[in-house]
């Protein structure tokens, strides 16, 4: 079994986010970068299926230079090789063109990601490479087994759990409960060393068109200050809570 497992190079939820051009591109000078959390529950996943299974695991990513080290991170956790495609990930289905001609180009027949990345929320991508390719897709998967070409789902709906089977090739979204989060790991000593050495491969573009452009950015309104009111005072929280926030 070959895992082709996309990886998105994102900025950690503790970084400072602001933006440039007149809030029309993302700043990211002093933003600590990592892979997408939702991303390495896929990655842990196809672990487990190259430890117990046999199989082989790449790691691939859209983008510059910039992103190697996030790619570098995931040979440390254990992956055997990773591709860069050297092109900015302009949009989504940019992005997808991309990915799904390196699966057509290395013959992947299980392409693991995460349901969408922590930057742009747009959960988009894993979709639409399975209709470029023509390969089934499951999305918000949260646990799979496979055996052969066959594979078994389980995914979350609304109010409960929905299971599925399909044969490979097949294109998973994977969210938090695909692994445990205890199970996910950090590359040790021997790991980052051994990733020194692992392939990275870098390909040229298909240079897909963007199908949309970023017109602007608008961060969260700023919370106004907390109010407290003394615990006997009922009359005016009550007020309070009528005037001033109108929830009663």
């Amino acid at each position: 079994m070959k895992i082709l497992v996309c990886i998105s190079h994102v900025p950690d939820t503790t970084s400072k986010i602001n933006f440039t051009e007149n809030d029309s591109k993302f700043d990211g000078n002093g933003v600590q970068y990592v892979i997408n959390p939702y991303d390495e529950f896929a990655l842990t996943r196809a672990m487990w299926f190259k430890e117990k299974q046999g199989a082989t695991v790449t790691v691939v990513n859209v983008g510059n230079v910039s992103t190697e080290p996030t790619l570098r991170k995931a040979l440390a956790i254990g992956a055997d090789d990773a591709i860069r495609v050297n092109a900015e990930p302009t949009d989504g289905l940019a992005v997808a063109k991309e990915i799904a001609e390196v699966v057509k180009n290395g013959g992947y027949n299980l392409v693991l990601a995460g349901k969408e990345s922590s930057d742009y929320n747009g959960a988009m991508v894993p979709g639409m490479i399975a209709a470029l390719l023509g390969y089934s897709f499951v999305n918000a998967c949260i646990g799979l087994e496979i055996e052969g070409d066959k594979a078994t789902i389980s995914r979350e709906i609304d109010g409960g759990k929905e299971v599925l089977s399909s044969n490979l090739p097949l294109i998973i979204a994977g969210q938090k409960g695909l692994v445990e989060e205890r199970d996910l790991r950090i590359p040790n000593m021997r790991g980052i060393m051994m990733a020194r050495k692992k392939p990275l491969a870098i390909v040229e573009p298909i240079n897909s068109d963007p199908a949309t452009t970023i017109v602007s950015f608008e961060k969260q309104a700023v919370k106004s200050a907390c109010k407290l009111v003394d615990a006997d005072n009922v009359d005016e929280l009550i007020s309070l809570l009528h005037n001033e926030a109108k929830v009663i």
